[in-house]
């Protein structure tokens, strides 16, 4: 069976700078996908981007419990439905077309509060759900294990490579990332790992790696064709 593996990128919409390093990724190196956080103060910047690269497959990362967010009680079942489909909504208005796929900032909607509303909108739209799709997720491509503390050594070219090599199964898998370029103004306490990142996706050496390994390189939009056809 052949290994397919798809680069995604959370947090597109965030910020300039983050759309930039998306957008760079996808054009220099491997990121195939990435999702919107629609509550960016660049949502609307990355929506032009993502018209301008019609390849790149673009998400909708839901965001219930951030700053962007608006607050939502989770022990109320119905006001968690209605955030979540209006930020459907505002993804499709922003993006022109539904996005391609399904998930959410710190995995919110993995969260017991919130799973049986993200399943049954993606069940209805035929989406896939991180976590709930055929879709494999793979999250150790990230450089916080411990809480502001940096290690850089796990979002390095040899990270990547072992990842890669050791831990992909057959069928689709997801690498999760989190690139971009971290403006002045841009505050988190995810800062230089972004950059970090960036320059990993966009090593040349990449695409032989792939190659070498026998795995497909895909994106989401192929996960819903081929789950449709």
């Amino acid at each position: 069976m052949t290994l397919t593996v798809i680069f995604n990128a959370d947090d597109f919409g965030v910020a300039p700078g983050i759309n930039r390093g998306i957008v760079h990724c996808h054009e220099s190196g491997v990121l195939t996908s990435t999702s919107l956080m629609v509550h960016g103060r660049a949502a609307e910047q990355a929506a032009q981007l993502a018209r301008r690269h019609p390849l790149l497959a673009v998400g909708l990362h839901w965001d219930l419990d951030g700053k962007r967010a608006a607050a939502v009680d989770f022990d109320d079942g119905e006001a968690v439905r209605a955030e979540l489909e209006r930020q459907l909504a505002l993804a499709e208005r922003l993006l022109g077309h539904p996005p391609t796929h399904l998930d959410s900032h710190h995995h919110v909607h993995l969260h017991h509060e919130i799973a049986a509303a993200a399943r049954e909108i993606a069940e209805r739209t035929a989406l896939p759900l991180r976590g709930s799709s055929e879709v494999r997720y793979i999250g150790g491509f990230y450089a916080q294990w411990e809480p502001g503390v940096d290690d850089l050594e796990h979002v390095s070219v040899a990270a990547l490579t072992s990842i890669l090599a050791t831990e992909l199964g057959d069928g689709w898998t997801e690498i999760g990332c989190h690139p971009g370029f971290v403006d002045a103004d841009f505050h988190s306490a995810y800062r230089e790992p972004r950059e970090a990142e960036l320059a990993t996706l966009t090593n040349p050496a990449l695409p032989q790696l792939l190659e070498d390994l026998g795995l497909r390189l895909a994106s989401f939009a192929e996960v819903r064709s081929d789950h449709c056809s």
